[in-house]
């Protein structure tokens, strides 16, 4: 009993604990942004906030303040009055009213939410399971975003990290101070393109295309992510933006312009080589490890009655072209896409090979550049 007293007295502090903690971690109300528009939208939901709380004030006064005026103990006796026009009125006109002073600013809001025009900077946002892709429709520059955490982290082989799953390889670039327009789209299902900080949440639909836009106005890094059940690896679609003054975006875009010329040319020159099978391997797994863990595991086991198994299949251990084109063209009406735009032609070989060999596959042939581009023209084996 004196333990359990003890408790009883304790239990309030350590909720009191609990709950400070908590709000210093997460927090209970909205985040404010760091954009106009964001400001706006947190404005906007602070301002219906206190009107539902004045509402909720008014109603509950009113319902304890007659409860206890009217109350049997004190000899009231209840009204026999009903159906009362003039009350009817009243209670019709007030939220009437209430709505209109709420839709005001509201209207507002949202008008300006969706004004994408004037546009300094496009950018077509393209959503697949379960990655992003960010095309620059005002500069030769496009890309795969895709999740950096470590599959280790994710296994529980290793510790969680400070931006465990909101993490990537390469992030979405931006500059401050402009006006950044954005269209969503998808590749396969639906995904939502999400970021907290500049009150954009977006579904990326199939065959349609969506609207939204921001303008930062600091240097800085937000994170989001896919706000859509997508698929089985709903959670592992992170998204980094990065805003940069419109100086250092513009020595991006030329960086980025001349590495992306650099590698077709590179490409060009792959043609005509034979990559090593140590090269072919340890690309290949880079490769595996970032686009095809998710669904092949990483034993190569698959996921039985969803995604084949890597491991001893016959497709690739006996029909060296249906391997490739595959992997270049994707199947229709499955989840296996189509890589044949999304990786290099050394990346596409390598991964491969890698599957050809690993696993105890161990078919012990290479495939090189020129196989996947033959693929890729038409030319198949």
């Amino acid at each position: 009993m004196t333990n359990a007293r003890c408790l009883l007295w304790s239990l309030p502090t350590l909720l009191f604990t609990a709950s400070v903690n908590a709000s210093s971690s997460m927090p209970l109300n909205m985040t404010k942004g760091v954009t106009e528009i964001s400001q706006q939208v947190y404005q906007l939901h602070m301002t219906i906030f206190w009107i539902c709380c004045a509402i909720g004030a008014v109603v509950f006064g009113i319902m304890f303040w007659s409860i206890i005026r009217h109350r049997k103990a004190r000899g009231v006796q209840p009204a026999s009055f009903h159906e009362s026009t003039k009350i009817e009125i009243l209670w019709t006109a007030i939220p009437v009213v209430i709505l209109i002073v709420m839709a005001i600013p509201a209207t507002n809001t949202l008008i300006a939410m969706d004004d994408t025009t004037d546009a300094d900077v496009t950018v077509l946002v393209t959503g697949s399971q379960w990655k992003w892709h960010y095309k620059y429709l005002d500069h030769e520059v496009e890309y795969f975003s895709l999740l950096a955490t470590p599959r280790e982290q994710i296994s529980n082989k290793l510790a969680k990290g400070e931006n465990y799953l909101l993490e990537v390889d390469r992030p979405l670039v931006i500059p401050t101070g402009k006006k950044v327009r954005f269209l969503m789209t998808s590749d396969d299902v639906i995904h939502s393109w999400w970021v907290p900080a500049f009150a954009i949440k977006k579904d990326a639909n199939p065959g349609f295309i969506n609207e939204a836009w921001t303008r930062v106005d600091e240097p800085g890094l937000y994170r989001g992510q896919c706000a859509e059940l997508c698929g089985k690896d709903h959670g592992f679609m992170p998204i980094v933006v990065i805003a940069k003054t419109p100086e250092d975006y513009q020595a991006w875009v030329t960086q980025e312009e001349t590495r992306i010329a650099t590698a077709k040319a590179a490409e060009r020159e792959l043609l005509a080589m034979n990559m090593s099978m140590e090269e072919l391997m340890s690309t290949g797994e880079r490769v595996y490890q970032g686009w095809c863990v998710a669904c092949h595991q990483i034993a190569g086991t698959g996921l039985p009655g969803i995604f084949p198994p890597l491991k001893g299949s016959q497709l690739i251990l006996t029909d060296r072209a249906a391997h490739i084109d595959i992997l270049v063209n994707g199947k229709p009406g499955t989840a296996m896409q189509a890589f044949g735009q999304q990786l290099s032609l050394k990346e596409l070989a390598a991964v491969i090979t890698y599957t050809r060999n690993a696993f105890d596959n161990n078919t012990g042939d290479t495939v090189q550049a020129a196989d996947v581009f033959a693929v890729q023209q038409g030319k198949g084996e």
